[in-house]
C-alpha cells in the first residue's frame, strides 16, 4: 500500500514539472530559503547562533574538591572596635543578667520557723492536743524496715500497706488503730517515728492504740490542706537539730496559744541529732 502511494505522488510530481526537472513549488521554496539565510546573515544572527552553539558543547571541567578550605569563620570580616561615649569610657560595663539573690543562711534557733509557711488559717494548738502527743520507750532505726539489701524500699500492690503518711504501699510494720480500724490509721514505721515520735513495734503490742488522723494531731499534706494549712515538707532533720522529738512535738509546742506555760515548754533543753545523719526519705 505505502509503495503504491509513492509511485502515485512520483509519477504527479513528473506529470507536473516534467522529468528530471524541479517542480515550481520547489524553485519558490529554495528562493525563499535563501532570502532568509541572506536576511539572517546581514542581521547577524547566524554568528551569534553558532558562537552560542560552541559555548554550549564546551566541556566544562569538573570541580575538584579543595583541601584544608578555610571556615567562613576566617573569611568573616574583622569586628570593629565598640564604640563607646567618651563619657562612659573609665565606667564598668553594667551587665543587665538576672542573677538570682544568694540566700542568708541562718542557724536555726529556737525562735527561728521563717521556713515554716503559713496557710489560709492560723495554726494554733492548745494543752489539750499537747497531752495527744506520743511518745517510746525504744528508739527505731530509720530506713531499715521495708527496704532490701541494697537500700531500697520494697514496694508490693499486692502484700504491702498503705501509709497514710507517705501514701506508699511497702512491706514491712504498719500500725492499726482501734478506733477507726481504717487505711488511714495505717503508718509504716518510719513515717511514724519521724512525725509523731512514736515506735511501730511498741503500737502493735498496744490493743487500744489511737491513729494521729483520730487524735486530731495529723500532719501529712492532705489533712493539712484541708485544715488550711499548707504541707510542712520534710522537716524531719531541722526539728531534731532544734532538740525537738518529731514533727509533730515541733508544731504543737511552737504553736500553742502564747502563754507563760506554752513558751516554757516549746523551749527544749538540748539539741537532739537524728539517728541517721542521711535522711533519703522523708514523708511529708
Amino acid at each position: 500500500m505505502v509503495s503504491t502511494r509513492m509511485r502515485t505522488l512520483k509519477a504527479n510530481s513528473t506529470a507536473i514539472g516534467g522529468e528530471g526537472t524541479p517542480s515550481g513549488y520547489e524553485k519558490c521554496r529554495s528562493e525563499r530559503i535563501k532570502e532568509n539565510m541572506e536576511r539572517m546573515k546581514q542581521l547577524g544572527i547566524i554568528n551569534l547562533s553558532v558562537k552560542f552553539k560552541s559555548e554550549t558543547d564546551r566541556v566544562r571541567p569538573l570541580r575538584l574538591p579543595r583541601i584544608g578550605t578555610p571556615s567562613m569563620a576566617d573569611n568573616s570580616p574583622t569586628p570593629e572596635p565598640r564604640r563607646r561615649s567618651s563619657r562612659l569610657q573609665n565606667v564598668l560595663p553594667i551587665s543587665y543578667s538576672e542573677i538570682r539573690a544568694a540566700r542568708d543562711v541562718k542557724h536555726l534557733s529556737d525562735d527561728s520557723t521563717d521556713w515554716l509557711r503559713e496557710g489560709q488559717k492560723q495554726e494554733v494548738y492548745n494543752e489539750d492536743h499537747e497531752k495527744l502527743l506520743g511518745s517510746c520507750e525504744k528508739s527505731w532505726t530509720l530506713f531499715v524496715d521495708g527496704y532490701n539489701s541494697d537500700g531500697k524500699r520494697i514496694y508490693d500492690h499486692v502484700v504491702g500497706k498503705t501509709c497514710h503518711q507517705c501514701r506508699q504501699k511497702t512491706l514491712g510494720h504498719h500500725t492499726s488503730c482501734s478506733k477507726c480500724n481504717m487505711v488511714q490509721g495505717q503508718f509504716c514505721g518510719d513515717c511514724l517515728y519521724m512525725r509523731y515520735g512514736e515506735n511501730v513495734l511498741e503500737v502493735e503490742e498496744n490493743t487500744s492504740w489511737i491513729c494521729p488522723v483520730c487524735r486530731g494531731i495529723c500532719n501529712c499534706s492532705i489533712c493539712r490542706v484541708k485544715k488550711g494549712w499548707l504541707p510542712t515538707g520534710p522537716l524531719y532533720k531541722k526539728v531534731c537539730n532544734l532538740g525537738y522529738k518529731s514533727v509533730a512535738h515541733f508544731l504543737i509546742l511552737t504553736k500553742q496559744v502564747q502563754s507563760n506555760k506554752a513558751i516554757e515548754v516549746a523551749s527544749p533543753k538540748s539539741p537532739k541529732e537524728p539517728e541517721d545523719g542521711k535522711l533519703a526519705f522523708e514523708p511529708e
